[in-house]
């Protein structure tokens, strides 16, 4: 399927690893030119090198934290124009709720809620003017249904989805749409972090660990980043133009609900 989007730029946050390195190889396929964002540069520019040679497409990398304001600014100034943000950050630490304090909360709003919040401030108003744009927003499934080991991830989360939900309409009539992906698990360092954590207090092995939770999805495995990056490049597409302030669960069906 031809996505139309051959010669967007698209910036994709979090992409050296894991789901967002998925979207910016997804993205990069459908022709988009890319600028991409990590914490890391070793990883950021190894992962640059591979999708410069096996797309040709344009990639431009950001090693900065954008939870942080400074590096939001840098990103936006590297950036420039662009038609697509893809939101990204990883998920504050798990826990139970007696863990946490006032400056842990802050910590995962400031990441999960406030970064993309001013990269869409930053970068909407352009593809408002422009008469297109997309924007994916990359939360969790905790959203529909909480997780009580991520107390942290599910209030910030929850708020961006709220602002998501009124914002999205407002825009929506300039072209401009925003949507929210939430993954379940997928093999990631994410996931070998949550499995990690069961390992160490249930006292199995990391195979045993990752049975256990495989075994609680419908589908019967992790997703992979490759599904999910296919997915945002979906919602990315001239095809996504009636999708707004949506909510896509990529789970497994692990999320039971019936809408």
């Amino acid at each position: 399927m031809d996505l139309g989007i051959d010669g967007k730029q698209a910036v994709v946050c979090a992409s050296s690893k894991g789901l967002g390195l998925g979207c910016a190889e997804a993205l990069a396929a459908a022709g988009c030119n890319l600028v991409m964002n990590g914490r890391g540069s070793e990883a950021l520019e190894l992962s640059a090198q591979t999708i410069r040679s096996e797309y040709g497409v344009s990639v431009v990398t950001v090693a900065a934290d954008v939870s942080t304001i400074d590096g939001q600014n840098k990103l936006i100034e590297a950036a420039g124009d662009i038609d697509i943000l893809v939101n990204n950050a990883g998920g504050p630490p798990p826990g139970i709720w007696t863990d946490w304090d006032r400056d842990d909360f802050i910590k995962a709003i400031d990441a999960n809620m406030l970064a993309p919040i001013n990269l869409m401030k930053a970068f909407v108003p352009g593809m408002m003017q422009r008469g297109w744009g997309r924007v994916v927003n990359i939360t969790s499934q905790s959203v529909k249904a909480p997780i009580p080991a991520l107390g942290l991830s599910n209030s910030a989360r929850t708020g961006l989805t709220g602002y998501v939900a009124g914002t999205s309409r407002q825009v929506a009539s300039k072209g401009v749409n925003i949507n929210n992906l939430l993954p379940g698990i997928h093999a990631t360092d994410r996931a070998n972090a949550l499995d990690g954590g069961v390992v160490s207090s249930q006292g199995i092995t990391l195979d045993e660990a990752r049975q256990r939770r495989a075994a609680t999805i419908p589908a019967g495995r992790y997703g992979t980043r490759e599904e999910f990056g296919a997915a945002c490049a979906f919602l990315c597409s001239k095809h996504a133009g009636f999708i707004v302030g949506q909510n896509l669960l990529l789970d497994g069906g692990a999320t039971v609900a019936t809408i």
